[in-house]
């Protein structure tokens, strides 16, 4: 097949392949909707029953005939009411509520082929490779129809597909090796975090788990000093009318958790920028105080479908490590420029890749339009100086300014927003801040929003999955795991984890009485960066024997010789994926 063949056309056939192979082994199944995203694609179906995991091996072979046989539906447009017409008369309820929706003006596609026929919207890709793809079925879940949790589940049939085999290959092996990283999985496995009926979506952190939080807030507080940063904290409900006043009630509430107390309404915020913004007023400021860099690890809480639940990636409630910078006009530029050099040098010790892109004004947006145009051209501008390639995502930015967002790549080369450094002109006003100039005139700041981790949780999830839950001995939870040999030895394995921990190392013993074979695989399972095995030998010489994680080869050293070791690693935070 071509390599230069429209992608989005392969994964549309494959569509089509699936429903025809659907039809051809259930008898009565109903077409529902199919879509394509990204390398895969999917499609909704009323099948006579349940369907299962053991179902898709026969309707992959049944495509694969299909496509052998060299079928191929034809395709023609028509008119909304023909195809409704037509659709109709084979019973195909779901496409005729699904055209029924549509405008009575606007045209259809039709896929017919004998038997099958099928509709889609005009403006797709009506001509199908010359080829057909190499594909793979995936999974069958449960989608409600259109989307709509008060209307009847479908059954949702997904796979991927390529333009050849070898594409369909090595996809299916970075799928493999994602899986193997599922956050989910491996913070369960190494016992990092957990999750309770009792509050769906709010993670619970287990002390190995906080431990690597803690270490992250750690990094996090010494580019805050480096960089001149205050550090504050602020309440977690505050009164709906500021919650009115910021703009967040018009634009957010749906997303917001409410309270009442004394008789008034109160809500737990959802963003931390509000709080800042009534800290700074707290005092008369001068622009001798500015630029005044206010920086928050603060809990919020977003109301998020069940459905969209996603472990750490998408929880209801997370800490952000939030930044306010309130500047005079003349100082944007160059704290804009020192919020990107901080991004930029904290990514750089996970070793993470990044692009960068602006977002521009959105359809909805507080301000006026020469308050807009010269935010944006702030934050091209400091882009432009700064010699770093971006993008432009129009209409994307917040409501009340324009934004540049870093997009990480982790191990697999999946794309992450996390950072982001936001411009605004509004909240400042509407808050009635203001600071006295050198002309004792009163003037309203401008505030810069800046986060690095974006979500705390949803990075550490994101770390998880780039290390393979193989964390760098900085930031590991347990750095070196002490396993004596037989219980005699217990006690010299409590000395050493002793003089380790007294050095600061995060350090623990196995004593149980277990074979050491069986510990040494355990602790590989946990993914622990080093080993020391302690026996006769080792007790009598002051030592300890080292296994490195990923070494096949041991090595003895000296107590105080391998302390010295770690903190130099830790100090350095070495170790990439």
């Amino acid at each position: 097949m071509k390599e230069e063949w429209n992608q989005e056309a392969i994964r549309q056939f494959a569509a089509l392949l699936l429903a025809r192979a659907v039809q051809r082994t259930f008898p009565g199944a109903k077409l529902g909707q199919g879509a394509t995203a990204g390398e895969g694609f999917h499609y909704d179906l009323d099948v006579p029953r349940p369907l299962s995991e053991s179902d898709l091996a026969p309707l992959e072979a049944e495509m694969k005939r299909l496509a052998a046989e060299g079928w191929r539906p034809a395709y023609r447009q028509a008119s909304r009411e023909e195809a409704i017409r037509v659709l109709e008369s084979r019973g195909e309820k779901w496409k005729v509520e699904w055209l029924q929706a549509l405008p009575p003006e606007e045209p259809v596609g039709l896929w017919e082929q004998e038997d099958f026929l099928d509709a889609s919207a005009i403006g797709g890709l009506p001509e199908l490779p010359p080829e057909a793809p190499a594909f793979k079925l995936q999974g069958v879940a449960g989608a409600y129809w259109q989307g709509d949790s008060s209307r009847e589940v479908l059954q949702r049939i997904y796979g991927a597909a390529f333009a050849a085999p070898e594409e369909l290959e090595a996809y299916l092996q970075w799928q493999e090796e994602a899986q193997k990283r599922d956050h989910r999985k491996l913070g369960k496995q190494l016992e990092l975090f957990m999750f309770a009926e009792e509050a769906p979506g709010m993670p619970f952190y287990l002390p190995k788990g906080t431990l690597l939080r803690n270490a992250l807030e750690n990094l996090s507080r010494e580019f805050l000093a480096k960089y001149g940063y205050q550090e504050i904290r602020t309440p977690l409900i505050m009164d709906r009318q500021m919650w009115e006043q910021s703009g967040h009630w018009d634009h957010y509430r749906e997303n917001m958790y409410f309270s009442e107390l004394d008789g008034r309404q109160y809500a737990v915020k959802p963003m931390n920028c509000p709080g800042h913004m009534l800290v700074y007023r707290n005092r008369q400021r001068s622009y001798r105080d500015l630029p005044l860099r206010l920086a928050e690890f603060g809990q919020v809480h977003r109301y998020e479908y069940s459905g969209a639940l996603n472990g750490l990636f998408r929880v209801r409630t997370f800490c952000q490590d939030d930044a306010h910078i309130f500047a005079t006009p003349e100082q944007i530029g160059h704290e804009v420029g020192r919020a990107i050099e901080l991004i930029k040098e904290m990514y750089g010790i996970f070793g993470f890749e990044y692009s960068l892109e602006l977002s521009t004004r959105p359809s909805e947006s507080l301000g006026s339009d020469e308050q807009w145009a010269e935010a944006e051209a702030v934050l091209s501008r400091v882009l432009d100086e700064a010699g770093l390639p971006y993008r432009v995502n129009p209409g994307d930015g917040a409501f009340y300014g324009p934004k540049i967002d870093f997009h990480i790549r982790d191990a697999l080369r999946r794309s992450h927003q996390c950072g982001t450094i936001q411009l605004d002109f509004q909240m400042p006003d509407k808050f009635g801040l203001s600071y006295v100039d050198e002309s004792n005139d009163r003037k309203t700041p401008i505030v810069i929003h800046r986060a690095v981790y974006g979500s705390i949780d949803r990075f550490l999830g994101i770390l998880i999955e780039h290390y393979a839950g193989a964390f760098p001995v900085w930031l590991a939870p347990v750095q070196v795991r002490i396993l004596p040999v037989a219980g005699s030895h217990a006690g010299y394995a409590e000395e050493v984890c002793g003089r380790l921990e007294k050095a600061g190392i995060r350090a623990e013993v196995d004593g149980r009485g277990e074979k050491l074979g069986y510990r040494i695989r355990e602790a590989q399972v946990q993914k622990i960066p080093y080993l020391a095995v302690v026996g006769d030998q080792e007790a009598a010489s002051g030592c300890v024997s080292i296994r490195e994680r990923g070494a096949e080869q041991t090595r003895s050293c000296g107590v105080e010789a391998f302390a010295e070791e770690l903190l130099a690693n830790s100090r350095n935070r070495g170790g990439r994926p």
